[in-house]
């Protein structure tokens, strides 16, 4: 089985952020290779929030229609659904690092669909939780994290 990456929220919005040259170019080189070797995922959480951010937040923002689009592309990636078994690995991840909620649930969801790697700027770049390690997309290269 090939290792996989999971993909959170700011990654696929700074893929959409105009205003963020450096990290609108590292989002795309992640993306680009997650997509070439069909090893992304994300959960529901990730695609609700992206939807929310792009729709809101960018300017000029997404339409709906095509952050729309976004998210049915996205599905592809086998979203990890977030149910009540997710929610309580959250629990146990919140208290035991002491992440915000969100930040545990994204942990969470990423531990349920057996990835490797977290790719997000929201969490401390190299920490290790059960066998899950986070990534910065700002500070590795796809291909020396990945080994290509």
């Amino acid at each position: 089985m090939s290792v996989t990456v999971f993909v959170d929220t700011n990654v696929l919005v700074y893929l959409r952020d105009r205003s963020e040259d450096e990290k609108q170019r590292r989002a795309a080189e992640w993306m680009a290779l997650l997509w070439e070797l069909r090893i992304g995922r994300l959960s529901t959480q990730v695609l609700q929030e992206y939807y929310l951010q792009v729709t809101r937040k960018l300017d000029p923002p997404r339409t709906t229609e095509e952050a729309r689009e976004d998210v049915l592309a996205l599905g592809v990636w086998r979203p990890t659904v977030i149910d009540l078994r997710v929610m309580e690995r959250a629990w146990t991840v919140q208290d035991r690092f002491g992440f915000s909620w969100w930040d545990a649930l994204i942990v969470a969801a990423a531990l349920a669909g057996s990835c490797r790697y977290l790719l997000t700027e929201d969490l401390q770049d190299g920490q290790e939780v059960e066998g899950l390690r986070i990534v910065s997309p700002f500070a590795h290269e796809p291909e020396v994290v990945l080994g290509r």
